[in-house]
């Protein structure tokens, strides 16, 4: 006796797919509003002062929350013409420099040795940097200025480019470690398998590969440098260093002392000082953001 297997094979109709809808979504309105609100904070200020570089003194002492009436370009003209500016500018730029080469030169190898070699206490050295995080400046004023009082640095460029390397050190350990741990081990077998030693391998591999965290922390130094105010007031405030060569933070200060009166110029002086660490800051934005997701991911 035989059995028959009847297999029926149903039609398939095709059906039109229907676009799932979605109800208003209210989070998405009030993410944006609270954005804006933030950046016009953030934002509001500067623009304020860029703006009240452009009036004069009388306008600004009328109406201070109103638009330039007239707009001049006096006030900028007067401070680009000021040789005490540029003196600012050249002393500005070579700490800022100074401390972002130091920054990056100490950090990467510090960072290098946390990251690729095993020894005893790493894991501790490493929490050591993450605490220096936590430990502000001024706890450090007083025994700080003794100590570089100590040293003979105290008034000098070199005695605000070290404590500023010191400081900068923790934020690029903790951004480049993972930079370097993330790059594979079996790249440093088979370099080793080629002749190349430790150091070899630093310099045409690992420091090719980390260069977006170089980058990044490299931005951060410049710009923190740049716009450091407490640090040279500690150390070159009260030096013999002539005020033509202090840095424009302290630069600004001095002038709003001395044209208090004159604020037109304030403003446009102070406007002119953010401008390099603002355009600079702008410029790198991307690769800021691309070292820190790459240090997020590593």
């Amino acid at each position: 006796m035989s059995a028959t297997t009847t297999i029926v094979t149903g039609g398939t109709e095709s059906r039109d797919v229907q676009p799932v809808r979605r109800g208003f979504d209210w989070g998405q309105p009030f993410v944006y509003l609270v954005a804006l609100v933030v950046a016009a904070i953030a934002v509001g200020p500067v623009l304020y002062v860029f703006m009240g570089g452009l009036r004069t003194t009388a306008d600004l002492n009328a109406n201070p929350a109103g638009f330039p009436d007239p707009w001049t370009l006096q006030n900028w003209t007067e401070v680009l013409g000021a040789p005490r500016f540029w003196g600012n500018v050249f002393a500005s730029t070579v700490l800022a420099v100074a401390t972002t080469v130091g920054v990056v030169v100490a950090g990467l190898m510090a960072a290098f040795v946390l990251a690729r070699y095993d020894f005893r206490g790493r894991q501790g050295l490493y929490t050591l940097f993450a605490a220096g995080l936590m430990f502000p400046l001024t706890v450090a004023a007083l025994p700080l200025t003794l100590l570089l009082r100590t040293l003979g640095l105290h008034g000098t460029y070199l005695g605000v480019v070290i404590p500023g390397i010191a400081f900068a050190l923790p934020t690029t350990i903790i951004i480049l470690v993972p930079f370097l741990r993330a790059i594979p081990a079996e790249l440093e077998e088979a370099a080793m398998i080629d002749g190349a030693t430790r150091i070899g391998f630093f310099w045409r591999i690992m420091l090719p590969l980390s260069k977006p965290g170089l980058i990044t922390v490299g931005i951060l130094a410049f710009v923190a440098s740049w716009n450091g105010y407490l640090l040279p007031l500690l150390v070159i405030s009260t030096g013999s260093l002539p005020q033509e060569l202090w840095p424009l933070p302290l630069g600004v200060t001095q002038f709003s002392s001395q044209y208090s009166q004159n604020t037109g110029a304030i403003l446009a002086y102070t406007s002119l000082a953010m401008i390099p660490a603002l355009a600079f800051f702008l410029l790198a934005e991307k690769r800021i953001v691309g070292g820190l997701t790459g240090a997020v991911k590593g």
